[in-house]
């Protein structure tokens, strides 16, 4: 027999399956509708999934929305870009916007308050990833996602952009402070 010559018995799918090869299939399928049930469990009882609102958006009216807040809640500016720490009231709405190659602005955050997060792209796909707490949202152009949020710890955290968009990814990087 070789690989590179074609099998003797062309029909392969008349011969019956052996009984080792059965019981794997119905491993495998048992396996695959269990994990199926568990998505819509996991998504019911489990604390890792963000239950986000969705609406279509322009960059334009997702701006002029971002600047309003920042015109109101700026306390002081940082890095050489001069980007404004914004220090929004608990139970406001927040906004932060991901373009080539930040974030804008940083957000400032009580601890055991809760915000409504807005996200959105302005450009490309971008990665809302908040680390160390492993929250991860993809920002879509043209789509406002707003996550209801509750800082429970204090600290500065690194927002990172997760997904690739383009030669200045490496440095798409940002902050939030939980005072």
């Amino acid at each position: 027999m070789s690989a590179i010559l074609p099998p003797s018995e062309r029909l392969w799918y008349k011969h019956p399956i052996d009984r080792v090869e059965g019981t794997w299939i119905v491993i495998a399928l048992t396996w695959c509708l269990v994990m199926f049930a568990m998505m819509v469990g996991w998504h019911i009882w489990g604390r890792q999934n963000l239950s986000t609102e969705t609406y279509r958006t322009t960059p334009e009216q997702f701006t002029a929305k971002a600047q309003a807040v920042v015109d109101k809640y700026t306390v002081r500016t940082e890095t050489d870009l001069k980007i404004p720490v914004v220090a929004p009231p608990p139970g406001s709405d927040v906004y932060l916007l991901a373009r080539l190659w930040q974030f804008w602005p940083i957000l400032e955050l009580q601890k055991g308050k809760t915000y409504r997060l807005h996200l959105t792209a302005m450009d490309y796909n971008h990665g809302f990833s908040l680390q160390p707490a492993n929250i991860n949202i993809q920002m879509v152009p043209g789509f406002e996602h707003v996550v209801t949020v509750t800082p429970n710890q204090s600290g500065t955290y690194s927002v990172v952009c997760n997904e690739f968009c383009g030669i200045g990814h490496h440095q798409m990087v940002g902050r939030l402070y939980v005072k």
